[in-house]
């Protein structure tokens, strides 16, 4: 069955769905006190009824969502704001107190920043455990850890906490994870690093918690120079450079041109690489032994990558979305040119420019501007809400559950709820399998790409094995021993694909591990897709040197392109790609 066809039968189910109930429904507090979901415990019911005096009990009702953490309620945190531009110092001073603490979690936005804090605090003796959605790397007497945000642990009592890169508190699809953390971290400290422009949304987020705040602002350790002039020629690209662009077709487009010189071989870092792809490299690009001294790269260098880079070149400002080509905001300018003239690296200033010439004043007035102030902070429902909302209504399709929640949900002006279209077209699928609202709700929530075919058919056969035989067995749906490199761009990104496959299955496997148990052998065939990804791309590296080389010896005459003879191509891709 389609997803189209699955959506329209969900449909059909919203008539059953009731409005809101009393708490002294007798059915009601018999499932309330039954369910043993934190929710409903008698703590939190009372603490939900400060809020209605009358006795009703809406669960739609999200008005004061930091009333969900009582563990949090019971301390008065301290909590301190580090706010300031890219490469100001903010994180590395919060680092310090988690160092420092007898106990703490660091939470960052990607995989890339939660190891590197936890090889951080292990290197300097504090055993620290890595945490994320596909690992778990556990330090015997550890009493740190380090996490995705995602992954925070609202339950634990910590001397020490610090959620990085705050500012996502407004992204339409992971905001709510940071919401929860800022919320719901048992903690003495809370250290949170970010961007000024999300200072008054905490301020006011925070200010019925009781929570003392104090806001420390920083400046940046070392230059960013906006050029006055464009790249030019692209014989004009040095070692240090970093030309960004927002198209995978783009960013091989400009690899092959610069290496075509003969002058360069170039690392790629974008989104869809896996991981420990990106991670080696940004370390060979980092290397100053290696040939690979520049990188091409998509905003997925916004964060998360510690880059010796001299200078930013913006391939263009506009990006293709997923919905519309759109110019770059304020906030996605700054953070990618500010990557450039790292403090402590061999480029103690950092320089910034553009491809074309008519972007330079946007790109001068972006970096002269404030980020626009952050209005609202995202919100989901916990699963305990929607398990209640569900067994209230007689129903566990999740799909008409999850839509009718969220079109009913009342929200304070602070919040948003968050993009779950996705997670929408997840449920539409599972609902038409005999699973539980549990495992719905695990595989709705799970790193599926919907956007691409591969993954989602991995999800799919994941779903139908486990609502079959309760147990999912690698090799039912994947063959070991038959990855090899890839030979073209196509085989590339099927083999990208096969990697977010064997990723989901890990992550299930952290969540289901009687019923995904072949962890270990899918967690081998990821690093083998990686290691196989990182041969082509050297490859490919290497015979573009070889064959400019080649030319150079035949004494034929290899032209030097201007780089505004390829600006309308790289537009013409970028509006095509993701």
């Amino acid at each position: 069955m389609t997803v189209a066809a699955a959506l329209l039968r969900r449909r059909a189910l919203y008539s059953t769905l009731a409005p809101s109930f009393s708490v002294h429904d007798a059915n009601f507090r018999c499932l309330c006190f039954n369910s043993g979901v934190n929710v409903v415990q008698p703590s939190n019911l009372r603490l939900q009824r400060n809020y209605h005096s009358s006795g009703k009990f809406d669960l739609t009702d999200m008005t004061h969502p930091h009333m969900w953490y009582p563990n949090a309620r019971e301390k008065k945190r301290n909590v301190f704001l580090h706010v300031g531009p890219t490469n100001s110092g903010k994180t590395h001073n919060a680092l310090k107190r988690l160092e420092a603490s007898s106990s703490g979690v660091y939470c960052g936005p990607l995989r890339l920043l939660a190891r590197e804090v936890a090889q951080r605090l292990n290197k300097a003796n504090v055993p620290c455990n890595l945490i994320t959605g596909q690992e778990k790397e556990e330090i015997e007497g550890a009493k740190h850890s380090s996490v995705t945000v995602e992954m925070a642990d609202v339950t634990t009592d910590y001397q020490c906490a610090i959620i990085d890169e705050i500012q996502m508190v407004g992204c339409r699809s992971r905001g709510f994870s940071f919401t929860r953390a800022l919320l719901g971290l048992c903690s003495d400290e809370l250290h949170v690093c970010g961007d000024p422009a999300v200072v008054p949304l905490i301020q006011r987020i925070l200010e019925p918690t009781g929570d003392v705040i104090t806001i420390q602002y920083y400046e940046r350790l070392s230059p960013l120079v906006p050029l006055k002039t464009t790249l030019g020629s692209f014989s004009n690209i040095k070692a240090g450079d970093c030309i960004v662009t927002f198209s995978r077709q783009s960013i091989y487009m400009l690899k092959r041109r610069i290496e075509m010189e003969g002058k360069h071989l170039c690392s790629v870092v974008y989104g869809s690489l896996p991981p420990e792809t990106r991670t080696k490299q940004a370390t060979m690009f980092n290397d100053e032994a290696s040939d690979l001294n520049v990188l091409v790269a998509s905003d997925a260098i916004g964060m998360g990558l510690n880059l010796n880079i001299s200078r930013i070149i913006f391939s263009t400002l506009k990006k293709f979305d997923g919905i519309c080509k759109r110019e770059l905001t304020v906030p996605e300018i700054k953070q990618i040119a500010g990557r450039a003239g790292r403090y402590g690296s061999k480029f103690p200033v950092g320089e910034v420019t553009c491809l074309d010439a008519d972007q330079l004043p946007l790109l001068h007035s972006a970096l002269k501007s404030p980020s626009p102030i952050i209005e609202r902070a995202g919100l989901f429902p916990t699963f305990d809400l929607l398990s209640l909302y569900s067994r209230l209504h007689g129903t566990d399709f999740f799909h008409p559950v999850l839509e009718h929640f969220l079109d009913k949900a009342k929200l304070s002006p602070d919040y948003f709820i968050a993009d779950c279209e996705d997670m929408l077209k997840v449920a539409a699928i599972v609902d038409e399998l005999p699973l539980g609202l549990y495992d719905k709700y695990l595989f709705c929530l799970s790193p599926v790409d919907v956007d691409d075919d591969i993954s989602t058919q991995g999800l799919i056969q994941f779903a139908e094995n486990y609502a079959k035989k309760g147990i999912v067995r690698l090799k039912e749906i994947f063959t070991p021993g038959t990855l090899q490199v890839p030979k073209s761009h196509n085989q590339l990104k099927e083999l990208e694909s096969i990697h977010k496959v064997l990723e989901l299955y890990v992550w299930l496997s952290f969540r289901m591990e009687d019923s995904f148990p072949d962890r270990e052998l899918a967690a081998s065939q990821k690093s083998i897709c990686s290691m196989l990804i990182e041969e082509y791309l050297e490859r490919s590296g290497w015979q573009q040197q070889g064959k400019r080389k080649f030319l150079q010896r035949s004494k034929n005459v290899h032209r030097d392109y201007d780089a505004s003879q390829l600006r309308k191509y790289f537009q013409e891709i970028d509006v095509r790609s993701k």
